[in-house]
Formats: C-alpha cells, sequence, structure tokens
C-alpha cells in the first residue's frame, strides 16, 4: 500500500507538472500549426511577458492600488506588450521574408529570440522577480487510505486547469472561426493563400498576437513556480521533446506530450533513480522523443505528410 502510494503521488505530479509544460508547448504548436514556422523565440516571449507583468503589478503596487485592479491592468499591460512585440515581429521580421523556405524562418526566430530577451532585461531588469497569482502550498489527499496522505501542488491544479481552458478555446477557434480556417490554409501554402485573397501580414500578426498572449499565461503560471528569471527562456528546450511526441500541429497533443514527459520523467527519476544515479529526468525526455521518432517521426497526433513528385 505504500509503494502504491508513493507511485500515484509521484504519477500524479509528474502529470501535472507535464501540463506546465504543454502550456509553453502550445505557443509553438500555435505558431507552426499557423504559419509552418518552428518559433524559437517562444521561450524568450514568455521572459518577456513575465516580466512586463511582474514589473508593472510592483509599479502598480508600489502606488497604491488595490491588488486585484494591479493584477488586471498588469495583465493588460502585459497584453499589450505582447502585441506590439507581435506587430513588431510581423513587420520588420517574418514580413519581409514571405514565401522564404522554413530554414530561413526558423534562422529568424533565433535571432528574434536573442533580440527579445536583450530587450526585455534591458527595459524590464534582469534580476530574479517574485510572482504570486496562484497558491504555491499543497492538499494532502486519501490521507485515510495512504500513510501521510497524497500531496498534490495546488499551482499545478491551476496550471492544468488553465491549460485545459486554454486547449478547448484554441481547437474551438482553429476549427469554427474564419480566421482560424485561413491560419491553417496560410500554413498548407502562403503563395496559394495570398492568391485567393488571404492576407499574410495580417494573419501573421494574429498568430504571433495569440502566441503572446498563450505565451503570457505560461508566464502566470511559471513565474509563480520559478519566479520571473532568465532561465524561463530554457523552456523551449523542455517543450522540444513534448511537440516531438505530441506532434508540431496538433493543440490536443501538445497537452498530451506534455502528460506523457511530466509522468514519465518523475516516475523514471522516483523508482529508476535510486538503481542508477539520480538526474534522470533532466534527460529522460528527450530519449523519449527519440524513440517516438524512430517509430512516428510526426508525432503521435501529427499529420503524416506525403510528398508526391
Amino acid at each position: 500500500m505504500v509503494l502504491f502510494g508513493q507511485f500515484l503521488e509521484i504519477l500524479i505530479g509528474g502529470l501535472l507538472s507535464g501540463v506546465l509544460y504543454s502550456l509553453v508547448a502550445l505557443g509553438f504548436v500555435l505558431i507552426f500549426k499557423a504559419s509552418g514556422v518552428f518559433n524559437f523565440a517562444q521561450g524568450a516571449m514568455v521572459l518577456l511577458a513575465g516580466l512586463a507583468l511582474v514589473r508593472s503589478l510592483d509599479l502598480l503596487v508600489a502606488n497604491g492600488f488595490p491588488f486585484w485592479t494591479a493584477i488586471i491592468l498588469g495583465l493588460v499591460f502585459a497584453g499589450i506588450i505582447m502585441a506590439v512585440t507581435a506587430w513588431l515581429v510581423e513587420r520588420f521580421v517574418l514580413g519581409p521574408l514571405v514565401n522564404q523556405d522554413g530554414l530561413t524562418l526558423f534562422m529568424s526566430t533565433i535571432g528574434a529570440t536573442f533580440v527579445l530577451e536583450g530587450a526585455s532585461q534591458m527595459i524590464f531588469g534582469s534580476d530574479v522577480y517574485p510572482l504570486r497569482l496562484f497558491p504555491t502550498d499543497a492538499w494532502f489527499l486519501f490521507e485515510s487510505s495512504f500513510p501521510g496522505g497524497i500531496l498534490v501542488n495546488k499551482l499545478d491544479v491551476w496550471g492544468g486547469l488553465i491549460a485545459g481552458i486554454l486547449v478547448a478555446g484554441l481547437a474551438i477557434f482553429f476549427q469554427r472561426t474564419k480566421t482560424g480556417r485561413a491560419l491553417r490554409a496560410v500554413a498548407d501554402d502562403h503563395a496559394a493563400a495570398q492568391s485567393v485573397g488571404i492576407p499574410i501580414s495580417w494573419i501573421w500578426f494574429v498568430v504571433w498576437l495569440v502566441a503572446g498572449l498563450v505565451a503570457l499565461v505560461a508566464a502566470t503560471v511559471w513565474g509563480t513556480k520559478l519566479g520571473v528569471q532568465f532561465s524561463i527562456t530554457f523552456l523551449a528546450l523542455k517543450a522540444l521533446p513534448v511537440l516531438i511526441i505530441g506532434g508540431f500541429t496538433s493543440i490536443p497533443g501538445a497537452i498530451v506530450g506534455g502528460l506523457i514527459v511530466g509522468a514519465g520523467e518523475k516516475l523514471a527519476e522516483g523508482f529508476l533513480g535510486p538503481h542508477i544515479g539520480g538526474g534522470i529526468e533532466y534527460w529522460f525526455a528527450y530519449v523519449l522523443a527519440l524513440a517516438v521518432l524512430l517509430v512516428r517521426p510526426q508525432g503521435l497526433f501529427g499529420e503524416r505528410i506525403i510528398e508526391r513528385i
């Protein structure tokens, strides 16, 4: 019973941690699904959104605004910052590269990463800023069934709820709205989309804006968990195996991939770590992603690409 309780606690904690990875992976999926561009700058966008939010909160609270009013105004300000960022990226980075190959667009997002990182820290500072928007304590569940109960972090539960709402909203947006269908058309073929009157510049602005707002949501959760700091940009590397496993074009796949990565690395660390050495959770996800690539290169939920010549 004790062993099963330990397994259940690690599994639940891993699944909820995986949802937090999925919040970052969703931004990648959005941009790749709608424009065919792998956005390496998504981690930097999370950093920028988090810094804009926490610094505006500090300023508003210091000037006497009530906490909840400061939160609302801070979120609005951070949202405006992400909208301006989306416009700048479309205007000066992607706009001049319409109809270029995917590698060129990918390299441009790497350049945007360094610009966003430098600009965000130059404007908002480079210290570690605490952010407390969600509770960080834990529940102890099933105490009558397992000795000591099962620990569940409240922040992880909040992250799961937020991710579920985001997935539902984004699925409706892509499947049910005219703009969502236009986004998918642009991803399939830029030139063909232009030929039927779809404005590429507007579509790319919209998708980067939505990805920026998703980055803001991810920043609220990860900033509460880790503090808003430069290391948040490395979440992009953690989201990569999630994308490979779930599929680069699937929004539900980002969630499932995150759950698999989160649960897998925690279980491996908890049960294999004592026998083969610690630190398994730092590399387990990449080994799992490699195994998926060997069996199903497009990911579990990705679209199979067939090229006819």
